[in-house]
């Protein structure tokens, strides 16, 4: 099966690689004409000279946001055959993702939102957690592609997959920051940072960052999760608002979007979302690292 790919970041790189390794016709397409041609490189993988290009039955964006998907849809539905498929992988507003499926309706094209969780490793070895949402026999099609990059889980009608996306990311930027907290603190009792995460871990309050982002990305100084702030902040912005829309209690989703845009506008444009805990630190005097 031919596989359009638009977006070859640190996400959709691997997961371009991961469908050729497993048989897809993949044509792929990235803003930045290098990264493009990097991808180009791996066997299966052709560089698609621009939007059109993509064309295909079905076609995958890994982008940074919902208006950056539909400036790409808006380009391609008109060289897309009736009965195509656009599959959103990335992190995008539920609205624009039901606005992207109105448009796309108009060319006899469907749409599946099916945002990925996951690392750059997991990418590249097809272990993604990916949130399938849309009608039925949509989201069936896209399985058969989707299956290659990880573990499908049908999550509800369009706009279902980025609106659970969203939430789950507001849980993790409550969790990433939690722990940082709490073990800044046990620093100043003198406790040191692996004795904690081997109680924590093996206790109540374990998370996936204590499990993974503190002990891999922060305690060694690299702060390279492979996940921007700025995009960790954008899914938290969409999370509080359905928690607003929703109506209910919403007091650990507004602190946690507080603290976090403090801390994208104190640190560096560009920084990864684990370097929350390095603007914990300084605010606190204290380090992680020992």
């Amino acid at each position: 099966m031919r596989v359009g790919f638009a977006g070859l970041g640190s996400m959709g790189g691997g997961m371009c690689r991961r469908l050729a390794e497993r048989g897809f016709d993949v044509v792929a397409y990235d803003a930045d004409p290098s990264v493009a041609a990097a991808a180009g490189e791996h066997p299966g993988v052709r560089t698609a000279e621009g939007i059109a290009d993509l064309a295909a039955p079905v076609v995958i964006t890994m982008l940074p946001d919902g208006a950056a998907v539909r400036q790409v849809a808006d380009e391609l539905l008109p060289h897309l055959a009736a009965g195509s498929l656009i599959v959103d992988t990335g992190s995008s507003a539920p609205e624009d993702t039901l606005a992207l499926g109105r448009a796309a309706a108009g060319h006899e094209v469907s749409v599946v939102d099916a945002p990925v969780s996951g690392s750059p490793a997991a990418a590249r070895a097809g272990e993604l957690t990916l949130m399938a949402a849309g009608e039925t026999e949509h989201v069936a099609r896209a399985e058969q592609v989707l299956g290659a990059l990880g573990t499908v889980y049908r999550v509800g009608p369009a706009g279902a997959g980025h609106a659970l996306k969203a939430l789950n990311n507001l849980l993790s930027a409550v969790n990433l920051a939690a722990v940082a907290e709490v073990m800044l603190a046990g620093r100043a009792f003198g406790l040191e940072p692996a004795a904690m995460l081997e109680v924590i871990n093996a206790s109540t309050g374990r998370n996936h960052a204590s499990q993974t982002k503190i002990p891999d990305h922060v305690l060694p100084g690299t702060f390279d999760s492979g996940f921007a702030l700025r995009l960790m902040l954008k899914d938290i912005r969409i999370g509080t608002s359905l928690l607003d829309s929703a109506g209910g209690p919403a007091a650990f989703g507004h602190a946690c979007r507080e603290l976090w845009e403090k801390a994208h506008d104190e640190l560096p444009a560009g920084a990864d979302n684990v370097e929350v805990v390095r603007w914990l630190e300084n605010a606190s005097g204290r380090e992680l690292r020992a």
